[in-house]
C-alpha cells in the first residue's frame, strides 16, 4: 500500500510573517458612545447658531423698518405719556374699511370728561410709509408730551391717516386722481376724528402737516379747503406736479389744479377772507429745496403767511425727526390765530 498521509501533515503551519500580518493590523472599531453624542450636540449646536443668526439679523431688520435706525422713542423721567389709538372707519369714498392712528395728549380723558375740547394736527405721510412713522421714527408723540410738560403749547391731539394703496410705494400723492380718491380719504378722516374724540371743529383749530409727499399734500389739501384748515405744514415738500405716477392719466386740468406753484396766486381773495399760516422747509442738500421755495413764494404772493427755512440735512429721516418738535410747537402755537371763521 502506498504510504499514508497523516492530516496534521495536510496543514501547512503559517511562516512568522504571516502571522504579524494577520494579527498586527489595526483593526477597525465602532465609535465609542461619548464620541457619537458629542458629534450630535456639536450639529444641534450649528443649528442653533444658524436660527439665532436668522433671527438676529431678522429682528435687525424689523427694528431697522420700524425706527429707522433711531433708538425707540421714551418719554423722560417724570414726563406723562400721551394714549395711542388705532382706529377704523368706513370709506365711502374707497367702499370699505379704512384706518388711521389718533395720539392724544396726557390728561385727555379726565379733560375730556370734564367737556374739555382739542385742536388736532393731522399728519400725512410720505411714500413709501406709513401713519406710525411719525410715531416710531419722528418721535410725534414724545415731542408733543415734552412740550405740554414743559407748558410749551397748550394740549391738542395728533391725527394720522393711512393713506397707503396696497403697494410697497404707495404713491397716491393724497390726491384725488384716477388712482383713488386719497383727498377726499383725508376729508373723511376729519369727520370720523371729530365724531369719536373731543376736537374744536373750527378751521382755526385744525392743521395739516406731513414730510415729502405728505408735505406736499398738506399744502394742497389745505388750500383746496381753506374752510376747514387754518395751518399747514410742508416738512420737504413740493408744489408742482407731471404725468407720472398717480397723475399718470390725469387730465390737464388735474395737474393745474394739483399743483399749488400754479393755482396759489389765484387765491388772493379766498385767502384774505381765510387766512393761512404755512411753515416750509426742506435740508440744504435736499434736490427739492428750488421747488419747496417756489411754492412758497407763489403761496406768500398770493396772500399766505408763509414762513420759509432751510435747514442743515437731507431729504431724509435725520432731518424730519430732528425738526419735528420745532414743527409741533410752531402749530402749537397757531392754534386759535386768525379771525374767527366757521
Amino acid at each position: 500500500m502506498g504510504e499514508q498521509m497523516n492530516v496534521a501533515d495536510q496543514v501547512k503551519p503559517p511562516d512568522a510573517a504571516d502571522y504579524r500580518k494577520h494579527y498586527d493590523a489595526p483593526r477597525e472599531r465602532a465609535p465609542r458612545r461619548p464620541q457619537r453624542a458629542l458629534a450630535a450636540l456639536a450639529a444641534v449646536l450649528a443649528l442653533v447658531w444658524v436660527a439665532v443668526g436668522i433671527y438676529g439679523t431678522f429682528s435687525y431688520g424689523k427694528a431697522y423698518d420700524t425706527y429707522r435706525g433711531f433708538p425707540p422713542p421714551v418719554d423722560p423721567v417724570g414726563v406723562a405719556p400721551g394714549h395711542l389709538y388705532h382706529q377704523k372707519f368706513y370709506s365711502k369714498a374707497f367702499r370699505g374699511k379704512r384706518s388711521f392712528l389718533v395720539y392724544t395728549p396726557p390728561g385727555y380723558a379726565a379733560a375730556a370728561a370734564r367737556g374739555v375740547r382739542f385742536p388736532v394736527l393731522y399728519l400725512l405721510h410720505g411714500s413709501p410709509g406709513h401713519p406710525k412713522r411719525f410715531i416710531n421714527v419722528a418721535a410725534a408723540g414724545v415731542a408733543l408730551d415734552n412740550a405740554i410738560h414743559r407748558r410749551a403749547v397748550r394740549p391738542y391731539i395728533l391725527a394720522m391717516p393711512n393713506g397707503n394703496d396696497g403697494t410697497f410705494r404707495s404713491d397716491t400723492e393724497w390726491a384725488n386722481t384716477p388712482h383713488g380718491r386719497y383727498e377726499t380719504l383725508v376729508m373723511e378722516t376729519v369727520h370720523a376724528v371729530d365724531r369719536r374724540f373731543a376736537t374744536l371743529r373750527g378751521r382755526r383749530f385744525r392743521a395739516l402737516a406731513g414730510y415729502s409727499e405728505g408735505g406736499y399734500a398738506a399744502v394742497n389739501i389745505a388750500l383746496h379747503h381753506l374752510k376747514m384748515f387754518s395751518i399747514a405744514e410742508s416738512w420737504s415738500g413740493y408744489g408742482r406736479e407731471k404725468r407720472t405716477g398717480p397723475f399718470a392719466h390725469a387730465t390737464p386740468a388735474q395737474i393745474y389744479a394739483n399743483s399749488p406753484t400754479l393755482y396759489a396766486p389765484t387765491l388772493f381773495g379766498q385767502l384774505h377772507r381765510y387766512p393761512l399760516f404755512a411753515f416750509m422747509y426742506s435740508g440744504r442738500r435736499d434736490h427739492g429745496l428750488p421747488n419747496q421755495r417756489e411754492v412758497a413764494d407763489a403761496l406768500s404772493l398770493a396772500g399766505g403767511h408763509v414762513r420759509f427755512a432751510a435747514f442743515p440735512g437731507k431729504h431724509d429721516w435725520a432731518l424730519w425727526r430732528g425738526e419735528t418738535p420745532r414743527m409741533l410747537r410752531w402749530a402749537g402755537h397757531k392754534f386759535g390765530v386768525g379771525r374767527r371763521h366757521p
